[in-house]
């Protein structure tokens, strides 16, 4: 098992950074893949941001050349550096990994099976 800690949610004003973390422990062979997705009131939870090992991510159109995903093996850590946030974007932000590691980034929620607690971010406009 891996257990995953997102950190670094919070109350901000539109326009403004935030960068948010996910640590990663246990079984850190499960963590081939990594992903962030978010959660607003009433919607769906969705995919934000991916990366397999260091090299390969994809991130979904309304946070291109905003938001960037990174992530330093030998801490165990991920981060999402959000730039420019929105008054739409406020969610419940989660961290996921998978065991897997493919050539592409897998967007598919159903395929993370390890997920953290998720950590609130509030935009103020």
């Amino acid at each position: 098992q891996v257990q995953l800690v997102e950190s670094g949610g919070g109350l901000v004003q539109a326009g403004v950074s935030l960068r948010l973390s996910c640590a990663a422990s246990g079984r850190t062979s499960s963590t081939a893949a990594r992903a962030w997705l978010r959660q607003a009131p009433a919607k769906e939870r969705e995919f934000v941001a991916g990366i397999v090992w260091r090299t390969v991510t994809r991130y979904i159109d309304a946070v291109k050349g905003r938001f960037t995903i990174s992530r330093d093996n030998a801490k165990g850590t991920m981060y999402l550096q959000m730039n420019s946030l929105k008054p739409e974007e406020p969610a419940v932000y989660y961290c996921a990994s998978r065991p897997i590691a493919t050539s592409n980034v897998v967007t598919n929620l159903a395929a993370y099976p390890y997920w953290g607690q998720g950590t609130q971010v509030t935009v103020s406009s």
